[in-house]
């Protein structure tokens, strides 16, 4: 099932609409939001476990996240 926004801030918290839209629209669900969370914030100790490398919607939801990440610190 595609999330909602109230899906997106269950797992990330209060975010920008824009953000908010643009995960949304990858028509990924908050199960696969959470695991790309998980890997923006734990990638090491996942690797670690013997986890594969994020693919699909997984890994285009990293890419969004990863890119509001890198807008925050700059």
């Amino acid at each position: 099932m595609t999330m909602t926004s109230k899906d997106v801030t269950a797992v990330l918290g209060p975010v920008d609409e824009s953000l908010a839209a643009d995960l949304i629209a990858t028509g990924a669900t908050q199960a696969e939001l959470a695991e790309a969370f998980a890997w923006i914030n734990n990638d090491e100790a996942l690797m670690s476990e013997g986890r594969r490398l994020p693919t699909g919607r997984v890994a285009t939801l990293v890419d969004l996240l990863s890119a509001e990440e890198e807008d925050e610190l700059e």
